[in-house]
C-alpha cells in the first residue's frame, strides 16, 4: 500500500435510516480505533509461566473521532439530533486502500469551540453500538 491522503479517510452518516450516507461536513481530522478485550486464562500449568489468552472471547469495540470546522450543514444538525435522542444510527468509515467499516454507533460526545478571531470548530466521538461489517475496497 502506498501513502494515502488523510483527507480520504471519511466518516459518513446515514441521514435518513435508508442507507443514504453523506460525509460529515467540515471534518479536517478523523480517526478509527478497533479494540478487543483480552481474556487471560493463564494458570500454574501454563508452559514456562507464559501468559495464555482465550481466543475470540473478548468484547470487540470500535471508536471513531473527528474534528473540524462547524459548517451548519445537514450532517451537523443530524449529529446533534442523534446525540440528544441517544439513538444509534449507522455510520460508515472509509479507509483508503483498506475498506469500509459500517454499523451502528452512538454519538458519545460533541464539543464546540471558537476563538474571537477564528472559525467555530467541533470535535466528535462515536462508540460502536453493535456488530460492524467490513468490506474491502
Amino acid at each position: 500500500m502506498v501513502a494515502q491522503n488523510g483527507k480520504d479517510l471519511l466518516i459518513k452518516l446515514d441521514l435518513d435510516g435508508q442507507g443514504n450516507f453523506e460525509t460529515i461536513a467540515g471534518l479536517r481530522a478523523t480517526r478509527l480505533s478497533l479494540n478487543a478485550e483480552q481474556v487471560d486464562v493463564t494458570s500454574v500449568e501454563s508452559t514456562g509461566g507464559w501468559r495464555e489468552l482465550l481466543g475470540g472471547a473478548g468484547v470487540k469495540s470500535a471508536s471513531i473521532s473527528g474534528s473540524g470546522i462547524f459548517k451548519d450543514a445537514d450532517t451537523d444538525e443530524r449529529t446533534r439530533q442523534i446525540f440528544f435522542a441517544g439513538t444509534t444510527p449507522k455510520f460508515q468509515v472509509i479507509v483508503p486502500d483498506f475498506g469500509v467499516m459500517e454499523g451502528p454507533f452512538q454519538v458519545s460526545s460533541v464539543e464546540y469551540a471558537g476563538n474571537h478571531n477564528g472559525e467555530a470548530t467541533y470535535e466528535l466521538s462515536l462508540s460502536s453500538a453493535g456488530a460492524l461489517e467490513f468490506r474491502a475496497l
